[in-house]
């Protein structure tokens, strides 16, 4: 700690760990899907919707985010966060669908600020020649996180049933919640309890000039279209790749589980990897072979079935990791570094709100494309092709 508050490092350190415990509200449900239906009576495939109702419930929130942190204060945000998805992971342990679509929701709502959070600690501790690395690195907090719940919770499943599994998940964001609360003071002494008048109308009008901002600003726009095809690939990837595994392939659960892990150890490298080419080159380059590549390992995996050797299996899933969960960090500092002075929360939670319309609809396509086809070709099919899309935005100057 120094007297202006915690370090570079210490913050990092924070945000990774909000962003580890966060992907709990994604992943914890998708990763134990196939147990999960089974107990529920419902097919694997309809986990699409659990990624849906997430940015449900982060579409409630995530607008709230730049009024929120002037009131209250990031870290605070973040700590009543981080009980949010805790609570709502907890929730899927009943097993009943209301309770899971429920479980969703609430998990949602916790997550939809923590982007935002994080960009606004960020921005003015940052040097400006090395903001795509430490936003990567902070960033790369995802994938971890995803790393942690695809190893952790089918093995702990495996060990003592899928509640045991759903549980340790939402125990890691109360841990969380508390670890942050030493360097709250520091962070949070500029913040404003009656910044913007009082009451939810209050805060309301203000997430709306910020949500003006993709309007008004046409880089933003770029940007904002870019994440949200990226984000198909991605987050279409993340909740449906285990139950193709198992569902198509017949690969077992845990088995299943380490391939994803190793996916997103892949997207940990790839973050840090893109954001210090994006440092000495720029961000368009690395965004632009981040789309490429999610397309490409996107046809992979729609063409593969239960006779391919499981080392191609692999190696897809290790590229569309690099990729389609790699651009993040160079896309949020890219975001910082055109927003608006003083904006950079709003810009974020602006690009966040677009993001989180998109995964209401992506997801439960995808489910709706393995329903008709009865497989997942079709699906991953769609993702490479809006992947494609994404890059294409990246080509015009």
């Amino acid at each position: 700690m120094t007297a202006a508050g915690p370090s570079l490092t210490i913050l990092m350190l924070a945000l990774l760990a909000t962003h580890v415990a966060g992907m709990g509200a994604f992943l914890t449900v998708p990763v134990l899907a196939p147990a999960i239906a089974a107990e529920a009576g419902l097919p694997a495939s309809l986990v699409g919707l659990h990624t849906a109702l997430v940015y449900a419930g982060a579409l409630v929130s995530g607008p709230l985010t730049g009024p929120l942190i002037r009131r209250h204060g990031a870290v605070r945000v973040l700590q009543v966060c981080m009980v949010l998805v805790a609570l709502g992971i907890a929730l899927a342990a009943l097993g009943h669908p209301l309770a899971l679509v429920v479980s969703a929701f609430v998990a949602g709502m916790g997550h939809g600020p923590v982007t935002a959070c994080g960009s606004h600690l960020l921005a003015g501790r940052t040097p400006p020649r090395r903001r795509s690395l430490v936003f990567s690195l902070k960033q790369a907090g995802v994938p971890a996180g995803a790393m942690l719940v695809a190893a952790a919770a089918p093995a702990i499943a495996m060990a003592y049933g899928w509640r045991a599994g759903v549980l340790a998940m939402a125990a890691t964001g109360l841990l969380v919640a508390l670890a942050l609360q030493p360097i709250r003071a520091a962070l949070d002494a500029g913040r404003d309890p009656g910044a913007g008048g009082a009451g939810l109308a209050a805060l309301w009008r203000e997430a709306a000039g910020s949500l003006g901002l993709l309007r008004t600003d046409a880089a933003l726009r770029r940007l904002t279209v870019m994440s949200c095809c990226y984000g198909v690939a991605q987050f279409c990837f993340l909740t449906f790749f285990v139950a193709f595994q198992v569902t198509m392939l017949g690969t077992p659960l845990a088995e299943a589980g380490l391939r994803m892990a190793l996916a997103q150890a892949a997207g940990v490298l790839g973050r840090i990897a893109w954001a210090l080419i994006a440092d000495r080159h720029g961000a368009r380059g690395p965004l632009l072979a981040c789309g490429l590549g999610a397309a490409a390992a996107g046809l992979a995996l729609a063409a593969a079935g239960p006779d391919w050797p499981a080392l191609l299996v692999v190696l897809a899933g290790i590229v569309m990791g690099a990729t389609a969960v790699g651009w993040n960090g160079v896309l949020l500092a890219e975001t910082a570094r055109i927003a608006p002075a003083g904006q950079v929360g709003g810009a974020t939670a602006a690009l966040s709100f677009a993001f989180a319309v998109t995964m209401l609809v992506a997801p439960p396509a995808f489910s709706a494309l393995v329903g008709l086809t009865g497989g997942y070709g079709a699906g991953f099919l769609l993702c490479a092709l809006v992947a494609l899309g994404g890059a294409a935005t990246m080509l015009r100057r």
